[in-house]
């Protein structure tokens, strides 16, 4: 790890902190409930926004239309293209996880 300073004394780092964000998202055939890792100070849409071709989530449960949990992982990466839409989870995330 390196650490620089500035002349006042701020210091930078090259480890980029980031925050769990609860998530539900929608993709083209699965409901999906995990978390987004989000820089710090930032918002999901920001990490949305991002230039790379598949999205983090972790702790992920995939759900049939029978809301079943089909598949869990504690890591998954899905393609941005196949995302219809995604809202933060909140509370509900919680459901089906651990049973």
């Amino acid at each position: 790890m390196t650490i620089e300073y500035d002349d006042k004394g701020k210091y930078y780092t090259d480890i980029v902190k980031k925050l769990p964000v609860p998530v539900v998202i929608q993709t083209t055939t699965h409901l999906v409930r995990g978390f987004v890792h989000v820089r710090e100070g930032e918002r999901l849409k920001n990490e949305l926004e991002r230039d790379e071709a598949f999205l983090a989530v972790t702790q992920a449960s995939v759900y049939s239309e029978g809301d079943r949990v089909l598949y869990t992982a504690d890591f998954m990466a899905i393609q941005r293209a196949q995302i219809v839409w995604i809202m933060p989870g909140g509370e509900e995330r919680q459901k089906g996880v651990g049973e």
